[in-house]
């Protein structure tokens, strides 16, 4: 299902792209972004830039509550994917994310890692970045190839004001002028079935929409064999306060269940 070379190229840049693999699940996959925007959850967040009319729009942790969600994950070929890429005898499914961008939003998604905000340790994970509107490479996806092998992580900041989400430690770097030319950047046209895949820690982010067409993704996180629970030093994002496990265990499966191996 996935070439040797893609395989290659996801565990040595953390990042690949894969053309069409999803794309005959478009209909289905449209349908549960049409439920999550109509019946948003507690978690979601809209951002709006005071220079543009439209707003970006994202909504976290919904796969049990939209049905068409649910179905991707439990009978697509997403995880068997993941397996692949991630060199996994099992996966364990972390989250959902959907992301809409409304035309001319003008709110950018900034460079970041997504670990640092996730109570996650571990080589061995995925997020599936699935477009459902055509993207020109412009406003694309952008990844940073190899960030995922940096020894430490960046520290995670908030996107609305850029204020540092945990207190200092030295836990944490800070994040480099990625836009110096000294980076080695990876983006790619995309279409709706396309899919970029890539590692959590390889740091990526996205221009903002500037133009009067839509831009909407649905993101699925995955983690594997490797994954172990790492209490954050402040609220994590998506934030489980009850979740009661300890440093060094695997995901409790009763809320992150195994769909492969």
């Amino acid at each position: 299902m996935v070439e040797k070379q893609q395989i290659a190229d996801f565990q040595n840049q953390g990042v690949v792209v894969l053309r069409g693999v999803f794309k005959d699940w478009l209909t289905t996959l449209n349908r549960g972004a049409d439920d999550n925007i109509n019946r948003p959850s507690a978690r979601a967040i809209t951002h709006q830039s005071d220079s543009h009319k439209g707003r970006f729009f994202e909504d976290f942790c919904n796969w049990q509550n939209i049905a068409e969600y649910q179905e991707f994950i439990e009978q697509s070929p997403m995880a068997e994917i993941a397996a692949q890429l991630m060199q996994s005898q099992q996966v364990q499914f972390f989250h959902d994310h959907y992301l809409d961008k409304e035309a001319c939003s003008g709110v950018a998604t900034p460079w970041h890692q997504d670990m640092p905000y996730y109570f996650v340790e571990g080589m061995q994970n995925v997020s599936f970045w699935i477009p459902l509107d055509a993207r020109e490479k412009q406003f694309s996806l952008k990844s940073v190839a190899g960030s995922h092998l940096w020894p430490k992580l960046v520290m995670p900041t908030k996107w609305a004001n850029n204020a540092k989400f945990y207190p200092d430690s030295s836990e944490f770097m800070n994040m480099p002028d990625i836009d110096s030319g000294d980076y080695d950047i990876r983006s790619w046209a995309i279409e709706p079935g396309d899919v970029v895949a890539f590692n959590f820690r390889t740091v990526h982010g996205a221009n903002a929409n500037t133009i009067d067409t839509k831009s909407r993704t649905i993101s699925f996180r995955l983690i594997g064999d490797d994954a172990r629970y790492i209490a954050r030093p402040g609220k994590t994002s998506p934030n489980f306060p009850t979740i009661n496990q300890n440093n060094g265990e695997r995901l409790r499966e009763d809320w992150f269940p195994v769909i492969y191996g």
